[in-house]
């Protein structure tokens, strides 16, 4: 394909916002807050055309006065820079009618929402003008497609069986998307004599994906079901922006189809994450050209607790290492690359800690971006733009001796006006029965406070220990569950079709839309 024949664009790829979402009950919004500041400035420093939300704006279906605002300001905004299209599909979070209610407001906002699976898939395809009115790109704007969008159920219907139509649907949703969006392109290549790229969204779960630990990323369909190949992609979309996993990463080892993940780490188990947001760049890619993460407006909260301040040498060192990380970016752009192995896991769930304590402070240095894929052929290349730290988050491992000594390493780390959330995870052999008790006396005074405390020994369950000291705060649905099947003794045959009966429970609670009518 000929230089000429495609003419520059910027795409902005980002998903999973969870705006509203608690960390083990405190609120977050002033992180949410200053990375949708940061994110509006990186889209005018950047000169974004384009920017794609593939799904979980919200963390609920129900969000909150404070999490719309937050929501609709940044639209509000956006819409009155260099930004000419916003494209917003829904997550599994999110309510479908409720992300849908406003879209015919929106839109003179040059804000296009798709929540619900289109009955005319027609109207999930859009050409995108700029303000000449000259066509930009192709968007296919799918959805998350909830279970009842592609599949019909029938009495008696196996598990397999389901997971073969989940599939079978979300294949010729897409196919039947892709014929449209490639009509059009041929119908613009005769009038325009140029490419116009496809850009396809997706809310969904790929096959091999990488997840963490607390992420809170829920299965989208009962029984895992639903997960997807690349190979269900058109090879005629010339990019694929996908949300859902949390984890920035490839499909299928495709360079062009990518999650961005989330953009502040929202759980402990993404504590050693470099987030990142995703530009697509189409047309003559300007040489030598630095690109990196500056602020451009001196007002803006990029940073919490006052860090655009002079830091001590150990705060300094502690940067220039997560900048030199952050420079050797792989594909799920994890900071810390030795502890991969540790951290990253393929749809399973990793139960054992790690004794390593991992810091994530915030850090008022520019990070360099990163160039991921460049494709001469197609004249287009991905760049990953990392998102700074907006809070302190550390991971403690141990022992209590051990605890104690990690503890005083993180806030050594510290600068003067900073502080952390610390979740502290019990490994030593000593049974104690005021665990909690002897953490808060250890970290009293300091400028840190500690979110959630785990005791995971094994022989600690069998004395009950564990239990003792539990709240409803420390379990989710499925360990309230398992402790009642346990405490009522329930038989092991039974177990399995009880615990099959509460997932689909638990799905239609977390599926329903409590927003239609």
């Amino acid at each position: 394909m000929p230089v000429s024949a495609v003419t520059p664009l910027t795409i902005l790829h980002t998903s999973d916002w969870h705006l509203g979402r608690r960390l083990y009950g405190r609120l977050r919004y002033d992180e949410f807050s200053a990375f949708l500041s940061w994110l509006q400035d990186t889209i005018s420093a950047q000169q974004v055309d384009v920017l794609i939300v593939a799904g979980d704006i919200f963390d609920t279906m129900t969000p909150s006065n404070k999490a719309q605002a937050l929501y609709y300001e940044f639209l509000g905004k956006v819409s009155k820079s260099c930004c000419q299209h916003i494209v917003i599909v829904a997550g599994n979070h999110d309510s479908p009618t409720f992300l849908d209610a406003p879209s015919n407001v929106l839109k003179f906002l040059n804000v296009h929402v798709v929540g619900t699976a289109c009955d005319d898939l027609n109207d999930e395809v859009m050409v995108l003008d700029d303000v000449d009115g000259t066509p930009h790109c192709i968007i296919a704007a799918v959805p998350y497609l909830r279970d009842r969008d592609v599949r019909n159920s029938s009495a008696g219907e196996s598990a397999k069986s389901k997971d073969a139509n989940v599939i079978a649907g979300i294949c010729a949703h897409y196919d039947e998307v892709a014929e449209i969006a490639n009509a059009k392109q041929a119908e613009l290549l005769k009038s325009h004599k140029r490419h116009i790229p496809i850009i396809a969204t997706g809310h969904l779960f790929a096959a091999g994906g990488t997840t963490t630990d607390d992420d809170g990323v829920r299965e989208l369909y009962v029984g895992s079901l639903g997960k997807v190949s690349a190979d269900m992609f058109s090879e005629s979309f010339d990019y694929v922006a996908l949300g859902h996993l949390h984890v920035p990463q490839r499909v299928g080892g495709r360079e062009t189809i990518r999650y961005s993940g989330s953009p502040i780490a929202m759980g402990f188990g993404e504590a050693r994450q470099q987030k990142q947001v995703l530009l697509i760049q189409f047309g003559t890619v300007l040489k030598n050209k630095e690109l990196t993460l500056e602020n451009t407006s001196e007002s803006s909260p990029h940073q919490l607790n006052n860090t655009l301040i002079n830091t001590d040498k150990t705060v300094e060192k502690t940067v220039k290492k997560a900048v030199n990380q952050a420079a050797s970016f792989m594909d799920d752009l994890f900071a810390d690359v030795e502890s991969l192995e540790s951290d990253q896991h393929s749809e399973t769930s990793i139960e054992e800690p790690s004794e390593q304590t991992e810091v994530i402070l915030s850090t008022p240095f520019t990070l360099p971006a990163t160039p991921l894929h460049h494709d001469t052929s197609r004249q287009m290349q991905v760049i990953s733009m990392p998102i700074p730290k907006f809070q302190n988050l550390a991971q403690v491992s141990g022992d209590l001796e051990t605890i104690n000594q990690k503890v005083d390493n993180v806030i050594e780390a510290l600068s003067d006006t900073e502080s952390v959330w610390l979740e502290i995870i019990y490994t030593g052999d000593e049974v104690i029965s005021e665990l909690r008790e002897s953490i808060q006396a250890m970290v009293e005074g300091l400028p840190c406070e500690v979110l959630k405390i785990k005791n995971t020994r094994t022989y600690n369950k069998v004395l009950n220990q564990q239990q003792i000291s539990e709240t409803l705060q420390d379990l989710n649905e499925h360990e309230v569950f398992e402790r009642c099947l346990a405490t009522h003794n329930i038989p092991d045959e039974q177990r399995l079709t009880l615990r099959e009966a509460y997932e689909q429970i638990v799905y239609d609670l977390h599926h329903a839309d409590t927003q239609a009518e």
